[in-house]
Formats: C-alpha cells, structure tokens, sequence
C-alpha cells in the first residue's frame, strides 16, 4: 500500500518569489567566490567590505522608509553593525568604506518584505558559507566571520518564522507583484555592485 506524502502547503507569495528570484539567485551565487581558490584571506576581507556597503545603506533605507509593517520586528534582524564589527576584527575598517547608492526602492510594505526576503535568505544561505570559511580560513565568530553565523543556532527558526509571517499576510496579486519585483531588484543592485567593487568570481 503506498502512503501519500503529506503536502505542505506553500502561500501564493512564496510560490510567487521562488519563480520570480530562482534565475538570479542562482546566477549570482555562481559568481560568488566563497568556494573560489583563489579565496584567501585578503580576498575576504574585500568581500565583506563590499558586502558591509550594500547591507549598511540598505538597511538604512529600511529604516528610514517608514513602510515596514507595523507588527514586524526588523532591529533584530539588522546585521550592518555585525559586518562592520568583523571588518574592524579583521583589520578592514576604515572611515574609507565605499556604499552602495543604486538600492531598490522601498516606497511600499510589500517592497520591504521582498527586500528582507532577499536578506533573510542569504543568512540562512550563510550557514553553507560559515562551515566553508572555517576550515578554509580559520575564522567564525569570534574572529571576523560573525555575520556569516549572525542568528547561531536559530538560524532555521527565524527563517521559519520570516516565511511564516510573509505567509500570513493579507496580499492581493498586485503586492504580490511588488513583493517579486523588490526581490528581483535586490539581488539585481547586489550583483551590480559587487561587481562594481570587483569582488565576484
């Protein structure tokens, strides 16, 4: 007799963003040089700092755009400060820090929540680089990789918990659309510019 797997259901937004995003995430990631041998600890160093000048004046945006839904929490998952304490562990932080100035527009809730999809999913992404930049550099938290391990152990839950709460919202097809399209400008602003900084593979 054969058991049907029990299906789990996934909300219309989250349907909608995997579609929307899958190409670019993967093309980006592919141009990642994490997993590159030429990775070394100079190389790191460069890339977190490019890293720090798209999160620090994104997350800024966020702040400042005063759109973020009322019931969502964002202090605890901003992660500019984190980047910035490694850079300083590492020796890399200067007053000399270039920022990113092309960011996606965040003029709407449903555009912030495609933003933070974008950066929650590369936290949780982040558990593959941490364990890779441990054995190939010997850093974690304690000595310059922190925002690579930033939640610790509750990495998963609070990804369970973000996609829950995108999940819950009342969104109508339009703000669907605007949830995608902010995601998709995320990743297309970050690529660009860490390609301006000359950090990708």
């Amino acid at each position: 007799m054969q058991v049907k797997a029990r299906e789990v259901y996934v909300p219309p937004v989250l349907q909608d963003l995997r579609a929307g995003t899958a190409e670019l995430h993967i093309a980006l990631e592919k141009r990642l040089p994490f997993f590159s041998d030429t990775l070394d600890i100079n190389a790191f160093k460069r890339l977190m700092q490019a890293y720090y000048g798209f999160y620090q004046p994104l997350e800024q945006a966020l702040l400042d755009s005063g759109v973020i839904p009322d019931d969502f929490d964002l202090t605890p998952r901003l992660k500019a400060a984190t980047l910035y304490a490694d850079l300083q562990t590492l020796g890399a932080a200067s007053t000399m820090l270039s920022l990113c100035r092309e960011l996606p527009l965040i003029n709407a809730s449903a555009a912030s929540l495609g933003v933070l999809y974008v950066l929650e999913g590369a936290t949780l992404g982040g558990q593959i680089l941490r364990r890779e930049i441990a054995a190939r550099l010997n850093l974690d938290a304690d000595n310059g990789a922190a925002f690579l391990d930033i939640y610790g152990a509750a990495t998963g839950r609070r990804w369970r918990d973000f996609i829950e709460y995108l999940g819950s919202r009342p969104l109508d097809a339009a703000e669907r659309a605007a949830v995608v399209a902010a995601a998709q400008t995320t990743f297309s602003c970050f690529e660009r510019w860490l390609e301006s900084q000359e950090v990708l593979a």
